[in-house]
């Protein structure tokens, strides 16, 4: 529990700070104004893209490393990359997960953290934020469904993060907003755990077109 935590918090140095995934775009866009319309958002990146492909990615690949079973792995990096149709989100992913692998490498010297980091090192698998994080997870000794929930968890509390520099909202409405979305996140994590690689879906074209937007926004706060 202590490790999921660590690799779950905000302080986590794989730079989940700097990207809001296209919610930039939506902010000066004038598209998001207020607390409802940044939970809608939210809503919408957990529930179409966040849980229905990247949380089933950290549950199998976390089962594949507990079975050593490489090819799943690199499999799920690939379609993941598939996926993110959005180049700005695509990398963004790609970067928090080749942090995550130095972090993970530092921290334990399991073998198939090793064996993944030799791939990821020959520029043979993007190395995707939800693919690493799962791989933590069976290095690690995590539950499929715990790290289904830290990983959505996370993303949930990065985005209340970066909108609280980009909307009039507060801190404590923006827990508020965590806290209506945690049933949400429940089920996600709870479906992610019972899904096999083949179940992953992707689809929330708005939320991935605000991404596409965000690299030709006149001034930006955040990469992604």
């Amino acid at each position: 529990m202590l490790a999921l935590l660590q690799f779950a918090d905000g302080l986590f140095p794989a730079g989940n700070f700097a990207h809001s995934y296209g919610l930039e775009t939506y902010v000066q866009q004038e598209r998001i104004r207020d607390a409802v319309g940044l939970e809608q958002f939210i809503r919408v990146f957990l529930q179409d893209a966040a849980g229905s492909a990247d949380a089933v990615a950290v549950t199998n690949a976390l089962r594949a490393a507990v079975a050593g079973d490489l090819e799943l792995c690199l499999k799920l990096d690939a379609d993941l990359e598939a996926m993110k149709t959005a180049a700005e989100s695509r990398e963004a992913s790609r970067q928090l997960g080749r942090q995550t692998l130095r972090v993970l490498s530092a921290v334990t010297d399991h073998p198939f953290v090793g064996q993944y980091a030799r791939q990821a090192d020959a520029n043979l698998t993007p190395c995707h934020h939800a693919v690493i994080f799962g791989i933590a997870g069976g290095a690690l000794g995590w539950e499929p469904r715990p790290a289904a929930l830290a990983y959505l968890y996370a993303a949930c509390s990065g985005l209340v993060g970066a909108a609280l520099r980009l909307l009039p909202i507060g801190q404590l409405r923006g827990q508020k907003i965590i806290r209506k979305l945690t049933p949400l996140i429940a089920s996600q994590a709870a479906a992610a755990a019972c899904r096999s690689s083949e179940e992953m879906t992707s689809f929330a074209p708005g939320v991935e077109i605000a991404a596409m937007c965000h690299a030709r926004l006149e001034a930006r706060l955040f990469r992604s």
